[in-house]
């Protein structure tokens, strides 16, 4: 990979991280304000059904990070883009639509595929 597309992967990366923990402390803090207000039982019950799924979404946003600081890593290291399972390139065209893949398309279906059988 060529050390233009390395850059432009990196910054997207970071603006991905970015993004990610800036809504992670929107949420609190807007948590942190619903916490000092008095709600009725309606208004209490719909702030549950949201916490629940904010916290589905933070569960997701905290794996994503994750994965992120991994390909980061992984740039620095110079193996960006580089399949964990076959250790061949993944597509430009993979990492454009996901930055921190971790597999090759291929390597990714046969992932699924296992993950599927296990459940």
């Amino acid at each position: 990979m060529q050390r233009v597309e390395l850059e432009a992967f990196k910054r997207v990366l970071e603006e991905k991280k970015r993004a990610i923990l800036d809504n992670n402390f929107d949420h609190q803090k807007s948590m942190e304000n619903l916490r000092g207000a008095s709600l009725d039982e309606a208004d209490e019950a719909a702030m549950s059904m949201k916490n629940t799924l904010d916290g589905l979404i933070f569960e997701r946003h905290n794996e994503e990070l994750e994965y992120i600081e991994k390909a980061l890593e992984k740039i620095e290291e110079g193996m960006y883009g580089i399949c964990e399972m076959c250790d061949e390139p993944i597509s430009i065209p993979r990492l454009k639509a996901k930055p921190h893949a971790r597999y090759c398309i291929v390597c990714r279906e046969i992932v699924e595929k296992d993950l599927k059988g296990r459940k």
